[in-house]
């Protein structure tokens, strides 16, 4: 088993972003120039046809050659123009989360959302993981379902995926905490259940560190150590964050975290995202 190196992924991502050039709407709540630099990067470079979706008046006074929505609610905008076929995909920016992905839920009417974020480590290593929301996968059945959907997903970009299971502790630790004695005993489940599906799957325990070695796509025990595992490396450990695309076949949406303030690589993202929902459909 072995990972694609950074330049295969992300000249993937990146060709077929270019090949679409799709309108994509991004969320600005709060503009910065950081921000509004980083939409015109993504624009510039021919990633897609960006359309700034936020205060007309605050974002006209940073100066931008993009076009500009107006709204003073662009939590619910970016999905409007989304669902309405204005835009091919959206990124939530600096919208903000709570409000953004409630609307996005019930205007679809998901019960659920499922993310995937795309990461790549400090010496430039890729790999998606799951959940990453601090409400997601709590149990085991929406674990599976991410690790199913997140597979999918995958393949979308001509990638096998390659799963690393991670849970609480070594197997050496069984008895010392019946929490992580939970997660030991689901990591082995979900394996043997990935593996009759024909998916390549392996359970790490704890050891991270390892996984990212072999697999392409890390399963976390719940959405609050996946969430925790992306800001330590985003924002503590050098790592890069492309955003978290929402798993759905007919619309393309991208999740974003609001710190950092840079969008070139999830507007990417989007971009070759709606090239292959467009190839599909």
């Amino acid at each position: 088993m072995s990972l694609l190196t950074t330049p295969d992924l992300l000249e993937v991502i990146r060709k077929k972003a270019i090949q679409n050039r799709a309108r994509v709407a991004i969320g600005i709540r709060d503009p910065t120039k950081k921000i509004i630099t980083s939409a015109e990067e993504a624009h510039d470079k021919g990633f897609a046809e960006v359309i700034l979706v936020g205060d007309q008046q605050q974002i006209a006074s940073l100066g931008t050659h993009l076009e500009i929505v107006g709204t003073d609610e662009p939590e619910t905008v970016i999905i409007d123009l989304l669902v309405s076929g204005y835009v091919d995909a959206a990124v939530r920016g600096t919208a903000r989360a709570s409000d953004t992905l409630a609307y996005l839920k019930r205007t679809l009417r998901m019960e659920k959302l499922h993310r995937v974020a795309l990461l790549t480590t400090a010496d430039g290593t890729p790999f998606f993981i799951a959940p990453v929301g601090i409400d997601e996968g709590e149990e085991l059945a929406d674990k599976m379902e991410f690790a199913r959907l997140g597979s999918e997903h995958i393949r979308r970009f001509g990638i096998e995926p390659v799963l690393g299971i991670l849970s609480g502790g070594r197997m050496g630790d069984l008895g010392r905490n019946s929490r992580v004695d939970h997660t030991l005993a689901e990591g082995e489940f979900i394996v043997n259940r990935l593996q009759e599906m024909g998916i390549k799957a392996r359970h790490y325990t704890i050891l991270i560190e390892d996984a990212i070695k072999e697999a392409n796509f890390i399963l976390a025990p719940d959405g609050i150590s996946g969430n925790l595992i992306f800001r330590t490396l985003v924002f503590l450990g050098c790592g890069d964050g492309m955003g978290a695309p929402v798993l759905m076949d007919k619309y393309v949406f991208v999740d974003t975290s609001r710190v950092g303030g840079h969008y070139t690589k999830a507007i990417m993202v989007a971009g070759a995202l709606a090239n292959m929902n467009k190839s599909r459909g």
